[in-house]
């Protein structure tokens, strides 16, 4: 009986192709399958990320719809745990390709829940959103004793204003639709001037823009974040 092969959760990082690790680019080449998160229409943002590592590889493209109801994301998981245990059952060693960081609100973790407590895995760490979005601002997040706080747009208002009040440095992530929402809680929390607006971090279509006037108050892309930042640590000054 063969041994079971071994699931890797690879982080590839936020976007440029170059800040995949150089363990990530070992592993990519050695294993022969690789599953990834994919739209119904078959757009793959962490297999386009990783694509030159690729050639030759079977390939599970997971389903996962772009909706609120986890009714049909968890079954896309369910179905895609099927086929990924059956590769490594056969001694096939699998990775599964996550953007940005497996387990920073990665896609992988659903996976893991399902397979990890059955098949050796190993987790390769990745450049996530927020490191990302920092390094295109040229800001420090945090510095000495201060303290950070992630948080989804989709948090309630209380939770959000908690954050804002409460946090020297606050990431707000996948603002989308929310971007007009978050504008207004930044300015009733006294924290638009200290706000950094990101799309795309280390993307072709990168952009940054540094004052809270700048940032259209309609819905925006849903890969993008606010980084808020006390003002005597902006290079800037928050002006």
């Amino acid at each position: 009986m063969n041994a079971s092969g071994t699931l890797y959760g690879v982080g590839v990082g936020p976007g440029d192709p170059e800040l995949l690790t150089l363990k990530a680019a070992r592993v990519l080449q050695s294993v022969p399958v690789v599953a990834y998160p994919a739209t119904p229409q078959g757009s793959a943002q962490a297999r386009d990320i990783a694509a030159a590592w690729l050639g030759g590889k079977r390939e599970i493209p997971i389903s996962m719809p772009c909706m609120l109801d986890r009714g049909p994301v968890n079954q896309g998981y369910d179905e895609a745990a099927v086929a990924i245990a059956e590769e490594l059952a056969a001694g096939r060693d699998v990775a599964i390709l996550c953007e940005g960081d497996p387990l920073f609100y990665g896609s992988f973790s659903y996976l893991l829940q399902r397979l990890g407590d059955r098949f050796p895995c190993v987790v390769i760490p990745g450049v996530n959103s927020v490191s990302a979005a920092a390094a295109a601002a040229a800001t420090p997040l945090i510095t000495g004793e201060q303290r950070l706080t992630v948080i989804p747009a989709t948090a309630g208002d209380e939770a959000l204003r908690t954050a804002l009040l409460g946090s020297d440095s606050v990431a707000i992530l996948k603002p989308g639709r929310h971007r007009p929402r978050l504008l207004e809680l930044l300015r009733e929390t006294g924290r638009a001037q200290e706000t950094f607006y990101i799309e795309q971090a280390s993307r072709p279509a990168e952009r940054v823009i540094r004052r809270i006037e700048d940032i259209p108050a309609t819905p925006g892309p849903y890969f993008a974040l606010f980084l808020v930042v006390r003002t005597e640590h902006r290079p800037d000054g928050g002006d």
